[in-house]
């Protein structure tokens, strides 16, 4: 008779080898992982409620020359906040006309024996074009994609069974984009942004010259618009080269409004959540309460807080066991850009003195993000680098003199200067190069830009990883 311990120790050795063999054949026909580092560029500005003119070049703001991999490029105020704009209709001229700049910035050659630039011809926006009709932001933007928008929103997930998963682990459930097309998988209408692409097969309908047209600007361009979105005075779009682009899946838009009342759309945030190959990223750009009165504060610290709390991400997964995430700080890497709005808790002549003193740390010390931050009252486990540059705001327009000290203005109404403008970023796996302000004299505010490198987890498959 056999020994019933052999037999038991038999039956789970059977069973360990088979796990073993089931699990290397599995990982076996899984794409190989490594590691690439992108560069990021992100900038803020909050531009004052001017649209932007012929004689404005971005090249110097957005360092062109550096040609990083992935721009990510937020404004606050593209529109003046009247009730105009907040309570009635949006006006999306001055978003169209930031794009259009923007690729031309991004899209043009830095050496051509023609003197031309490569990439979409930008459009005119002169006064005899905008009699008629004004500009269509969802027009332009569709100008600027090497991509179909509906293409980028695709769920790319495998579909493997929730016992495989179960049995070897969540890995196994997010492979690389392999032609995996969802067609449900896109947004509802009431979740898409102005720029999307309803009516693409409409437009293919109008004629060959047209698609003929786009795909000879496509190939000419560096740089394609992954996404914008404009909410009021808010406007955030990103850009990557075109090459990235082809990996990129799960992309969704949320807003949140924190202005008048906490439900009207002055103030708030647009984020930007997507997948570039396994690695999920989101993008907030976000502009927060106004005042330097004491308690103010605390209004932007619960302006984060319900950002925080409510900015949600559709769920567009073929699968239920999927780790795409939802919220903000599931994403694995999360870069937070904007006009936060947080002053400097001094009086304006005692600021004003620190600043002629170049006294950078005495002026940190009293900066109310700081102060915030350091108490555990907002963007907790969040970081940001370390500032080495004057405040902000408040400037004269088209001046290097601040607000204060050229306007007569009472003593009690003047505008403390501050370092309104911030980013800052949660998550493993970035990397500042650098943070700091660009000079341009367009705004009462100095755009303010940072360098990321970023990790990212990338399929190396036998197969590739083209979609």
């Amino acid at each position: 008779m056999s020994d019933p311990l052999y037999i038991f120790n038999r039956s789970q050795s059977e069973i360990v080898i088979e796990s073993l063999l089931a699990s290397s054949n599995l990982r076996s026909s899984m794409p190989t992982q490594q590691i690439q580092s992108l560069r990021v560029f992100v900038a803020t500005w909050n531009v004052g409620g001017k649209s932007p003119h012929s004689g404005l070049n971005l090249d110097a703001l957005l360092h062109v020359h550096s040609e990083y991999d992935i721009y990510v490029l937020g404004f606050q105020e593209i529109v003046p906040l009247n009730a105009g704009n907040v309570l009635v209709l949006g006006d999306n001229e001055p978003a169209a006309k930031w794009l259009a700049m923007i690729n031309q910035s991004l899209n043009k050659s830095s050496t051509s024996s023609s003197g031309g630039r490569l990439g979409p011809k930008t459009p005119s926006f002169g006064a005899g074009s905008m009699f008629f009709a004004k500009p269509s932001l969802k027009k332009i933007s569709e100008s600027f994609r090497t991509e179909c928008r509906r293409k980028l929103k695709i769920c790319n997930c495998s579909t493997f069974s929730e016992e495989i998963v179960k049995k070897y682990g969540r890995e196994s459930c997010f492979r690389c984009p392999e032609g995996l097309v969802n067609q449900s998988g896109v947004l509802s209408d009431e979740e898409e942004d102005e720029d999307d692409d309803d009516d693409d097969d409409e437009d293919d309908e109008e004629g060959g010259g047209k698609v003929a047209s786009l795909v000879s600007n496509q190939m000419m361009m560096k740089y394609g618009l992954v996404a914008s979105k404009q909410m009021v005075g808010i406007f955030l779009t990103v850009w990557m080269r075109k090459e990235l682009i082809q990996h990129v899946s799960h992309l969704r838009i949320s807003s949140v409004t924190r202005g008048i009342m906490g439900c009207l759309g002055n103030k708030g945030c647009i984020a930007v959540s997507l997948q570039l190959y396994k690695t999920s990223f989101c993008f907030i750009c976000s502009h927060l309460a106004s005042g330097e009165r004491e308690g103010d504060e605390r209004r932007r610290n619960s302006d984060v807080i319900e950002i925080l709390k409510n900015t949600t991400f559709p769920r567009i997964c073929r699968t239920s066991f999927t780790r795409v995430p939802d919220r903000i700080t599931k994403h694995d890497r999360v870069i937070w850009l904007g006009d936060l709005n947080y002053r400097i808790a001094l009086s304006y002549s005692e600021t004003k003195t620190l600043l002629d003193k170049n006294a950078w740390d005495t002026l940190l010390n009293k900066d109310q993000l700081k102060i915030e931050r350091d108490a555990g009252r907002v963007f907790k486990g969040w970081h940001e680098g370390k500032i080495f540059f004057a405040p902000t705001y408040k400037y004269s327009y088209n001046s290097d003199a601040y607000a204060g000290d050229t306007t007569k203005e009472k003593k009690n109404k003047r505008r403390t200067p501050a370092w309104c403008d911030r980013i800052l970023w949660h998550g493993d796996g970035i990397r500042q190069l650098s943070y700091v302000r660009g000079e341009s004299r367009f705004s009462d505010h100095r755009p303010v830009c940072s360098v990321f490198v970023v990790d990212v987890e990338v399929c190396e498959g036998k197969t590739g990883t083209r979609r």
